[in-house]
């Protein structure tokens, strides 16, 4: 190929020529004239001028497919392509250490410069990192300069750039700086790079419009142009929001822990000013650069919308690719089968190849068969037929004969046995198989195992299993080498099979007697050899070949190539299989040629080797691949008297390749001035299972000149043969690999389904029927019956001809003269949505990409995995260990251009992983199918990675669009109709439950308190425990009585009644007292959880805000917090001048109240209960006399506690059911609590459960994070408490208080681990509660004899939900284990006088049985309303009196927030009624909208977690509308990066979503609150203040 400068070429191609303008028709003259004068009035934007210019011009100018005519027309392209496009010498000065790259055309890599010239400035993201994680990089590549731009010219662009943010922007005069808003701005315009600003004398006035149309196109861009102009830039100042904000703010105020609450906007500096996003969520003003840069990326969508399609009722469909009508479509005649010329007859030709070696060995023992080379080139052995005659007689004679186990011979004929021989020992391995085959036993080659891990050594060890391979042949040095374990004998490698290894060297074997001859037959259908493959999933199959192929392949190689006696030929390639097998071992001895075998440890060293070879032994054929051509070329300026006139043939065995043709032209181009005929390269084609499919005859056999094609890559990918003219930009050129061999018959069949023949312009795979391929492959007869039997048929079903045919994998076509053209393989193909790319390709796409060097030593691998339903391409590469992260974020971005533009495919995740740290083959190059496994176990690895689901995946179902509403009066009649009854159910009726409850005689609890303190002085009611399980504290009825009467005497001084009074407390029993004197004083108690001494700037903010939205206007606390409220650290925190007046209670006096305040109603405010939601909102209900007591007897009666009962609490006492719990239940019903705070199984994870055995208590109760650490804690550990005595047989009911979905795999693990302990797999139960009812649903004890008592319900059943339908708020039950399903389990019994009903989200009426819908619940304890600082009540006054918009309108409910719904279930309950089961879905505030459906957080961050070993925790939220996940990283911080396309994969193959970030942290950074659920909001709110300090982020494109 001649050298050529591209860019001429291209600037020909684009510009308008005066010649052309003249001649162009008077009305189009007319009409660009109205185009000009409407552009520069502003009019019309610049892309729409280029546009329709475009479109006036376009039948007037030669195209330049897949190029868009604005941009033919375009003078701009022409700089800027010339800054790209490198002087094609690039060959000259490449430097020496790359030569390992393969070889790159100069036309592929033009035509990759011209597509990404085309290509928009797109300005991406730039993926961050924390800096431990940079592999070996600088400070600058830390901290990317925000105008990381992925531009040909980068260099310049960004010191403009950097000029532009360091100085204040004045003016508008600057062209570096206008240029750089335009960029930023408008990343999808063409804008002129600025490079080419500086060089054009006109070019600023061309940015300068540009911007101008820029910001007319798209007014968010003018309001950050405008910022933009007014705002000094610095490097510091982030990007400012473009989501249509209010103004910028300055101020970082704390971000307190608790986001935002009813009614106070964030953080309590209340200037400042808070920014809406376009959804009006609020963000804080330092959105981080990268997110922002996201969202400018993302507002222009890059593919127009999918096309409609229907959606069935349930099963939503995948959008299937509906073929292009325009797609072309094959249009020639049927092929015709392609005969190979007959088989000469040759007279006195050996019957069999042992006979030919007996023949020579003979008759001409001095003849030279093989020379072995070492490292250095030099001749290290040369062995003659005489010599391999009588070696492999010894070896035949001793494995036969010598070898036994117990008297028997340990082999017999047709034996398998495995030979491994390393790559430099031609002489040992031939030995070896010629004696296997004198011997009658088939030899297996395969490569050494050098590590127990080597990449698909297991797949070999199975191959070897199956064959019944039990004895290994070796050298001594190789053997030597291998690894060994501790007897000293080889280790056994993982998946092999037991392997006696026996060293052939000449010690070891012994002399035959005289009268032993070898049996020397005719080449039988027996096998003669096995020849492992490895497929594209890594599997290693053994392809069987007979004695009678392979003569008759020594017979078809040697006619084809014109093989004469004693000729000389140099070998480059693996000896052990494929070509360099079949002529460096088979058809040499055959022919009794001299093979000079060059190791590839020595072409490692020395390139030219081969070539020396050539010239120094005067070889007439010489069988290399295209590498070793291009490695050659790299090293050749150093030799001058070479001289390669003495070739005939030059063999290139992988003339399949895509970069084969360019090889060979390069290699021509450089050598023919050395003697090198262009007539000798003989490219040829062949697979393991057809052997040598087609050569390229050499010159004497006067055969048709050789074929190039120019094929379309458009039309191959729909395996159509398109011939194109070299100028496109996506074209491949390929060469043909000559005619098909001798005695066989070919033909193309279609790659999938039946094998019909193709159309003659048609790409199929290559079909051979002859006697010389491979026959099966060893143990797999339904593979084999595929590959090896296929039955090519014509189009009307009939076959064509009935002898079977081999598939060859090679994927081809005929051309003219009858010539083979290899378009690529079957093991390369990838086909996404319906068009076929072929991984070779693609790979010659991405190593002509500039910088070409980026890449170390051209390793890439391609491959395609399938996710939701179609294949997606991976590209894998190793990136140079001098790289920036600048350079490999550069490149990746390019390289996504460029196969978009040649392939027209996107590429859904480009990874780089450090330099040598991919799998290898045995010879060099990559091992793809394991690279593939580690891609797809997360075992990779990579220091960078793209993914691109947003272009690539394109089947999505369709967005969900919401129906209108059926209306609520033909609801109900619907329901009636079918039958199906209104989903509602209660409690049993309280007023009917007689029971002897004393404390049902007083209104007020602490009334019951100095009732029992009279009553029962003494019993004692709390015992708490301390981290050694010793008891801390305890109070007996008086005991309480007493200290609330001290605590009330204090208050009654100093408040007035009715003032609220923040408790502040550690748990314990001085919290309780408290809650009491405050009731005896008339104040009404919140209950506020201690600030963390080692956390206060994150804690204390959150008491403050309790404190003053729940206008207490006093604390109490103990001397200790008080010390920490007013201390150094917390003035730090939050304004300490402001807290209302601090009392310690530590010593009060002993004084007696004067009177006890009585409340004139039960309806009166008794406490606050105050919590955060897990949306980070802070709310506070309102409990009043009558719903406390109401409460504490509901509960009383569900779990029958009486005075003589123990129960055991491992909760919070701060808020919902675990305050009820620890400071009302136990004075309400009398019955005794011990107390185990939380916090204190940190220290001591085992402590509830040993109370709770030293105890013998019957109920328990503790939250989910209880649980979980009991479980991740303590699960290794049941023996050592087994020892201590621990046994939990006792239990009748463990209840998990919780505010959401009951956690399945956690109460069943629980179950599990402790059930050693005996604990019974029934005890552990859910509860349900929530703000307006904080107890709905409580599991009562089941266990015994209880259900005559009349309380105990059926055990909680579960149920499996299809999570399409839930994502529709549809309920459809399916099978357990049914592909979606999703367990649910129910939330427990509802307690007596709670009524619950299910209904309708938006019309407000009631839904039917087994309907998704909100939980509404009315009950004698709820609470009564939303206590807020702002009067906003009656915002939420619906959440706690509503009424149903049809049927009982009557009843007053209170809204929980939460989706669920009611099944009647077939279970009684001790009533004799049947039960009815409520399943708790997810909290509404909680669920994400996406793509119209709604989703539960939980369920996408279950499949997170399931995707990767890793992963430790998970959640999700969105912001705007992407998806943003965050897991946890339990492990090393190089696994950060492997997980970012699992985690892509598995929300996209389960839940039909595109992550749009990944977002890797620490373990511990996800927010718990007390309850164990995850503060999602907080971390939404971290992020985007950029406090997370991720390990990596990585934003999917």
């Amino acid at each position: 190929m001649a050298e050529r400068t591209s860019t001429g070429l291209l600037t020909m191609m684009l510009e308008p020529t005066p010649a052309v303008a003249m001649t162009l028709p008077a009305e189009v003259r007319e009409k660009l004239a109205e185009l000009e004068l409407e552009l520069s009035e502003g009019d019309i934007t610049q892309k729409g001028y280029e546009k329709k210019r475009g479109k006036l011009l376009a039948p007037y100018i030669p195209q330049i497919q897949g190029v868009d005519p604005s941009l033919q027309i375009d003078n701009r392209i022409q700089a800027s392509s010339q800054a790209v496009l490198p002087g094609s010498k690039h060959n000259k000065s490449r430097a020496a250490n790359t030569r390992d790259e393969r070889f790159r055309s100069d036309l592929h890599t033009e035509a990759v410069q011209a597509a990404l010239a085309k290509y928009k400035e797109r300005k991406m993201p730039m993926p961050s990192k924390r800096r431990s994680v940079l592999v070996q990089s600088s400070v600058e590549a830390c901290t990317p300069p925000d105008t990381s731009s992925a531009s040909e010219d980068e260099g310049s662009l960004r010191r403009q750039g950097r000029l532009a943010t360091s100085t204040p922007y004045q003016g508008h005069g600057h062209p570096a700086v206008e240029h750089w808003f335009n960029r930023v701005i408008q990343g999808s315009s063409t804008s002129s790079s600025a490079s080419s600003t500086s060089s054009h004398p006109g070019g600023r006035s061309v940015t300068n419009t540009t911007a101008h149309a820029a910001l007319n196109a798209n007014a968010a861009a003018t309001a950050l142009a405008d910022l933009m102009a007014h705002t000094q830039l610095d490097n510091h100042s982030a990007p400012p929001d473009v989501t249509g904000l209010s103004e910028r703010s300055s101020l970082h105020a704390e971000r307190p822990q608790v986001a935002s609450m009813r009614g106070v906007s964030r953080g309590y500096n209340h200037h400042t000013s808070v920014m809406e996003t376009a959804d009006g969520v609020p963000v804080n003003s330092r959105v981080s650069n990268k997110i922002q840069q996201l969202l400018n990326t993302l507002k222009r969508p890059k593919r127009p919308p999918l096309r409609e399609f229907f959606v069935d009722d349930f099963e939503e469909l995948m959008d299937v690719q509906q073929p292009d009508p325009n797609q072309p479509k094959p249009e020639g005649q049927q092929m015709i089968p392609l005969e190979g010329e007959p088989l000469g007859v040759v007279t006195n030709w050996p019957p069999s190849l042992p006979a030919a070696l007996q023949r020579w060995g003979t008759t001409q023992p001095k003849s030279p068969c093989l020379t072995a080379l070492d490292n250095a080139g030099k001749p290290v052995y040369t062995l003659t037929y005489g010599k391999l005659w009588t070696r492999s007689q010894k070896l035949a004679y001793t494995l036969l004969n010598k070898l036994s186990t117990r008297n028997e011979p340990l082999l017999v004929p047709g034996d398998r046995v495995a030979l491994v021989f390393p790559n430099n020992d031609p002489v040992m391995f031939m030995v070896a198989f010629y004696g296997c085959l004198l011997a009658e036993l088939v030899p297996v080659p395969i490569e050494v195992p050098l590590t127990r891990k080597d990449a698909g050594s297991q797949q070999i060890g199975f191959l070897l299993g199956s064959c019944g391979v039990t004895l290994a042949l070796t050298t001594d040095a190789c053997q030597k080498g291998l690894p060994k374990a501790q007897t000293g004998e080889v280790a056994t490698f993982k998946g092999w099979p037991r392997l006696l290894w026996f060293v052939t060297d000449g010690k070891h074997v012994v002399k035959p007697p005289k009268d032993w001859h070898p049996p020397i037959r005719e080449a039988s259908n027996d096998i003669a050899y096995i020849e492992y493959k490895t497929s594209k999933e890594g599997s290693t199959m053994g392809i069987t070949v007979s004695n009678s192929a392979m003569l008759a392949h020594c017979h078809a190689l040697t006619q084809a190539c014109g093989y004469t006696e004693a000729e000389t030929i140099t070998n480059v390639l693996d000896f052990k299989r494929e070509a360099g097998l079949w002529h460096g071992v088979l058809t040499s001895v055959m022919n009794r040629m001299h093979v000079i075998s060059i190791p590839y440890s020595l072409m490692k060293v020395n390139p030219l080797s081969w070539i020396q070879k050539v010239h120094t032994y005067k070889a007439r054929v010489a069988v290399v691949k295209s590498r070793d051509m291009h490695w050659s070329l790299l090293a050749q300026r150093d030799q001058r008297d070479i001289s390669l006139s003495s070739l005939r043939m030059l063999i290139v065995a992988d003339g399949a390749n895509p970069w084969s043709i360019s090889s060979c032209d390069a290699f021509l181009n450089v050598f023919q001035a050395r003697g090198l005929r262009p007539e000798v390269i003989c490219p040829c084609a062949g697979s393991s299972e057809a052997m040598t499919v087609a050569i390229r005859r050499p010159p004497e056999m006067g055969v048709p000149p050789p074929g190039k094609a120019v094929l379309s890559m458009g039309g191959l990918s729909h395996s159509v043969i398109r011939v194109d003219t070299e100028e496109k930009l996506s074209v491949l050129t390929v060469q043909d690999v000559g005619q098909v061999m001798p005695g066989a018959l070919v033909c193309v069949v279609r790659v999938e389904g039946t094998p019909y023949l193709c159309q003659t312009d048609e790409v199929g795979e290559i079909c051979v029927s002859s006697g010389s391929t491979g026959v099966a492959y060893y143990g797999l007869p339904g593979m084999t019956k595929n590959i090896f039997e296929t039955v090519p048929l014509m189009s009307s079903g009939v076959p064509i001809t009935d002898r079977p045919f081999t598939r060859t994998s090679l994927l081809g076509f005929v051309g003219p003269d009858s010539l083979v053209f290899i378009v690529g393989k079957m093991d390369g193909l990838m086909v996404v949505s319906g068009r076929r790319h072929n991984a070779d390709d693609v790979v010659a796409t991405a190593l002509a990409v500039e910088p070409m060097k980026f890449v170390y030593r051209g390793r890439i691998a391609v491959f395609s995995v399938s996710v939701l339903h179609d294949e997606r391409i991976v590209v894998v590469a190793e990136q140079r260990p001098d790289a920036s992260e600048e350079d490999s974020f550069q490149w990746m971005s390019r390289v996504l251009q460029a196969i978009d533009s040649i392939h027209q495919v996107g590429v859904y995740c480009l990874a780089l992983v450090p330099a040598n740290t991919l799998p290898k083959a045995p010879l060099g190059g990559i091992h793809i199918s394991e690279t593939k496994q580690r891609f797809l176990e997360g075992a990779l690895h990579p220091c960078n990675v793209l993914m691109c689901p947003h272009t690539c995946v394109t089947n999505l179902p369709k967005p969900r669009q919401k129906q209108p509403e059926v209306g609520p009066a033909s609801m109900i009649v619907g329901n009636l109709v079918a039958g199906k009854r209104i989903a509602q159910a209660c409690g049993r009726d309280v007023a009917q439950l007689e029971d002897n409850d004393q404390a049902r005689k007083f209104l007020y609890i602490q009334d019951v308190l100095q009732w029992r303190a009279q009553a029962t002085p003494d019993h004692p009611l709390f015992l708490v425990l301390n981290a050694k399980g010793t008891v801390a504290s305890t109070a007996s009825c008086l005991q309480l009585h007493k200290r609330a009467e001290r605590v009330a005497a204090a208050l009654m001084g100093r408040l007035n009644t009715g003032d609220h009074v923040a408790l502040v407390y550690p748990p314990g029993t001085d919290l309780i007292a408290t809650f009491y004197g405050c009731l005896y004083a008339g104040c009404v108690p919140v209950t506020v959880r201690p600030p963390h001494p080692q956390n206060l700037a994150t804690t204390l903010p959150t008491v403050k805000m309790i404190v003053e939205v729940s206008k207490s206007v006093c604390i109490l606390t103990t001397q200790a917090i008080m010390k920490l409220l007013k201390s150094k650290e917390a003035a730090a925190a939050v304004d300490v001048k402001s807290w209302p007046q601090v009392l310690d209670t530590d010593d009060l006096p002993r004084k007696k109240s004067p009177q006890m305040y009585k409340p004139p109603t039960p309806e009166m405010l008794a406490y606050l209960d105050f919590s955060v939601s897990t949306t980070g909102i802070l709310a506070g209900v309102k409990m009043s006399h009558a719903a406390t007591s109401a409460l504490c007897r509901s509960i009383k009666l569900q779990c029958e506690l009486y005075p003589s009962r123990q129960i055991a609490i491992c909760l919070d006492p701060y808020c919902g059911l675990g305050f009820a719990l620890w400071c009302l239940c136990s004075v309400y019903s009398g019955h005794q609590s011990i107390l185990v705070p939380p916090l204190e199984l940190e220290s001591n994870a085992s402590l509830w459960l040993a109370a709770v055995s030293q105890y013998k208590v019957r109920v328990t109760f503790c939250s989910y994070s209880v649980m979980e650490m009991c479980t991740k804690g303590l699960g290794a550990q049941t023996e050592a408490l087994r020892l201590r005595n621990v046994n939990l047989s006792c239990v009748r009911t463990c209840m998990v208080v919780a505010e959401e979905r009951p956690r399945i795999s956690l109460t069943q693990s629980f179950s599990k681990i402790f059930k050693d302990l005996g604990l019974s797999p029934r005890a552990v139960s859910t509860t349900f509660g929530c703000r307006v009812n904080v107890a709905i649903c409580l599991q009562p004890n089941r266990l015994g004899k209880l259900a005559e008592q009349g309380t105990a319900g059926p055990d909680p059943t579960t149920v499996y939900v299809d999570m399409r339908a839930l994502r529709h708020d549809r309920v459809r039950l399916v099978e357990r284990g049914s592909p979606h399903s999703l367990p649910l389990m129910e939330s427990g019994k509802i307690l007596p006088g709670v009524k619950v009903i299910i209904a309708n989200t938006e019309t407000k009426g009631p839904l039917g049985d087994s309907h998704l819908g909100e939980i509404w619940v009315s009950s004698p304890h709820n609470a009564t309303g939303y206590y807020t600082v702002y009067g906003e009540e009656a915002l939420h006054a619906d959440h706690f009196n509503t009424k149903l918009s049809f049927g009982d309108t009557q009843t007053v409910w209170a809204r929980t927030g939460y989706l669920g719904f009611l099944r009647r279930t077939d279970l009684t309950d001790a009533s004799g009624e049947r039960h009815d089961a409520l399943y708790v879905v997810g909290s509404l505030d909680e669920t994400l909208e996406l793509r119209g459906m709604r989703y539960h957080p939980i369920d996408i961050e279950t499949s997170v977690i399931r995707s990767h070993k890793s992963i430790a925790e998970c959640a999700v939220f969105t912001w705007t509308n992407l998806l943003v996940v965050v897991v946890e990283l339990e492990g090393s911080e190089q696994e950060a990066l492997d997980l970012v396309a699992l985690v892509t994969n598995v929300v996209l193959e389960e839940h039909y979503l595109i992550v749009g970030v990944v977002v890797v942290v620490d373990p511990g950074v996800i927010p718990i609150n007390s309850r164990g659920e995850k503060q999602r909001m907080h971390l939404r709110d971290g992020f985007l203040a950029d406090q997370l300090d991720p390990i990596y982020v990585a934003y999917n494109m």
